[in-house]
């Protein structure tokens, strides 16, 4: 089963209070499942990154073997995809986490997107930090 994920993360700022969104859709592109948290303090990427792990996870408890997230965070995807390397020691921990999950699935696609086609997400995180 292959699932789509879209996530964001955010502080208020940087660091300051911080939330994730989380958007997963079937093949089909229908809206299965709808999640954000706050995260308390955090800077904008490691709400990323704790958002793609929330989302790793969630797709790995419905069963999906097949993942495609899309991301507006163009470091956290480079990180992920090998293009650029990870310095920040507390980053690398969350960097290790995603690439332990990764081994759930048969494949893990990651792809930058413009804030604009991942407003979903956004949405929910903004929502998350308005409601604080």
């Amino acid at each position: 089963m292959k699932l789509i994920l879209y996530t964001d993360g955010g502080a208020r700022g940087n660091p300051g209070p911080g939330a994730i969104g989380v958007i997963i859709k079937n093949h089909e592109g229908k809206v299965i499942k709808e999640i954000g948290k706050f995260i308390g303090r955090s800077t904008n990427n490691e709400a990323e990154y704790r958002a793609i792990i929330e989302g790793l996870k969630e797709c790995k408890e419905k069963g999906a073997k097949e993942l495609e997230c899309f991301l507006d965070s163009l470091l956290v995807v480079n990180q992920l995809n090998g293009i650029f390397k990870v310095k920040d020691e507390k980053i690398k921990v969350f960097w290790s986490e995603v690439k332990e999950l990764e081994k759930s699935f048969k494949e893990v696609l990651y792809h930058h997107i413009p804030r604009s086609k991942n407003y979903l997400a956004d949405k929910v995180v903004n929502e998350v930090l308005d409601s604080i």
